[in-house]
């Protein structure tokens, strides 16, 4: 059974710095590419961050230069390193992939960042 994991998030001041984790079970992440995702309160969810199993990354407009995916294949995680924080990072981060056709995801983290 394929379950993901995240955690990291907190309150963080503008400026600050946070670092997502997201743990996979049931399926060997570095066979996978993941997708971080974010929502904010009365917001769709977008699509912040992208790793391919080769590890090449994508970014949203919004975080490149300031976010920065990585995998750790031995610990069967990825991260989302998030510095300079602005208060419109707020929201829940969610971790994806994709499993035989379907999409699994994390329950989420929160990330709230104060002015």
């Amino acid at each position: 059974q394929v379950q993901l994991v995240e955690s990291g998030g907190g309150l963080v001041q503008a400026g600050g710095s946070l670092r997502l984790s997201c743990v996979a079970s049931g399926i060997i992440f570095s066979s996978y590419g993941v997708d971080w995702y974010r929502q904010a309160p009365g917001n769709q969810r977008e699509l912040v961050a992208s790793i391919s199993i080769s590890g090449s990354t994508n970014y949203a407009d919004s975080v490149k230069g300031r976010f920065t995916i990585s995998r750790d294949n031995a610990k069967n995680t990825v991260y989302l390193q998030m510095n300079s924080l602005k208060p419109e990072d707020t929201g829940v981060y969610y971790c994806k992939t994709v499993h035989y056709y379907t999409n699994y995801w994390g329950q989420g983290t929160q990330v709230t960042v104060s002015s």
